[in-house]
């Protein structure tokens, strides 16, 4: 755990948040600033900056990010629906720890 990472401190529960799913690997929970009506946030408990850090030990974890996500959009019943990981500053990211965000106007 990076002790000043908002995103460690919310997957170590020290920060109070409602997840809307959580086991081993990743927990989710609604965005504080949502950019669209469902806005969900799919994050990693292990600390990984950005994208370009990821290694190849990091494959699974990707996968179950995207398949965490997958499942809260059918128990959401979207029917459509955007996943979204900004990498770098000049790429959209405000957090350094991975995440992908789920989006949909429903």
């Amino acid at each position: 755990m990076k002790e000043d990472c908002i995103f460690c401190q919310i997957t170590n529960n020290k920060t109070e948040t409602d997840f809307l799913y959580e086991d081993e690997k990743v927990v989710a929970f609604n965005d504080i600033n949502p950019q669209a009506e469902t806005h969900v946030l799919v994050v990693p408990k292990k600390h990984i900056p950005t994208v370009k850090d990821l290694q190849e030990e990091d494959r699974g974890l990707v996968s179950k990010m995207i398949w965490t996500a997958k499942k809260i959009a059918a128990d959401k019943k979207l029917d459509g629906y955007r996943l979204q990981i900004n990498v770098g500053r000049s790429g959209g990211q405000e957090i350094d720890h991975i995440h992908l965000h789920l989006l949909a106007n429903k």
